[in-house]
């Protein structure tokens, strides 16, 4: 397994658990991502991606994507995708 950074969050928001992700490499339904910051540190499965309220199975670098989260991040929190060597 490695791990590359793939962006931050921007903005949470707790009523819906959803985050919102500026990203520096892609991010697609199906990824493990590690959400890692000063109190926050989990991982999940992307369920689901959404920009501009459309939903999405991929986002690339320079978008800002929402991700429905399993627990509370915070702004500028790492997001960190999981991948498997081989």
């Amino acid at each position: 397994m490695s791990e590359i950074r793939i962006g931050k969050v921007t903005h949470y928001f707790d009523h819906i658990s959803v985050a919102v992700l500026e990203l520096t490499e892609k991010i697609r339904v199906g990824d493990t991502v590690h959400f890692l910051g000063h109190s926050t540190d989990f991982k999940q499965e992307v369920n689901s991606l959404q920009i501009e309220h459309l939903s999405v199975n991929e986002a690339t670098q320079g978008q800002e994507v929402a991700l429905k989260v399993s627990q509370k991040v915070h702004p500028n929190d790492a997001v960190i995708k999981i991948t498997a060597e081989g």
